[in-house]
């Protein structure tokens, strides 16, 4: 009885949603809300891959385009298209507009290969990549693709 309680802790949830042909995990614990797309009022000077701001229950919620981020070509709004409302810190949230939300998924530990070269840009997006039974999902590092990292320019 021990021993399955250990293993249930180890296990984690993910929403696996889709960007273009890839599927990426997202742990459960960040996601606050899943909204369907709607109007993004634009903000002036904004980097490339901020698309605006939304309301939500009259909270301003900044808008992300994760294809944008991760260099893929400009999103393509269709009826499956998503906004995760992404909470790492209480008071502060932000949406990530995604292709298309697939499932939940639960992982244990034996299930994800951790990624151990951070310092190529790509992977330090991704902290793993978890094993289905019949494909991968590239799990992302949340806080490090919200956090904006000090460039030297």
């Amino acid at each position: 009885m021990e021993e399955n309680k250990r293993e249930q802790v180890e296990a984690k949830q993910y929403i696996v949603v889709k960007l273009g042909n890839e599927q990426y995990g997202i742990d459960i614990q960040y996601v606050d809300n899943i909204v369907r797309m709607q109007r993004i009022t634009r903000v002036p000077k904004a980097q490339s891959y901020f698309n605006g701001v939304i309301n939500i229950r009259g909270e301003i919620i900044p808008v992300m385009s994760l294809r944008m981020k991760f260099g893929l070509e400009p999103d393509e709004f269709k009826n499956a298209t998503r906004i995760l409302i992404i909470k790492i810190e209480p008071q502060a949230a932000i949406g990530m507009i995604v292709d298309e939300v697939k499932e939940v998924i639960t992982l244990g530990d034996e299930s994800i290969d951790r990624i151990i070269d951070t310092n190529d840009e790509k992977n330090a997006y991704l902290m793993g990549v978890g094993k289905l039974t019949d494909s991968l999902v590239s799990l992302l590092n949340v806080p490090a693709v919200v956090v904006e990292k000090e460039s030297a320019v």
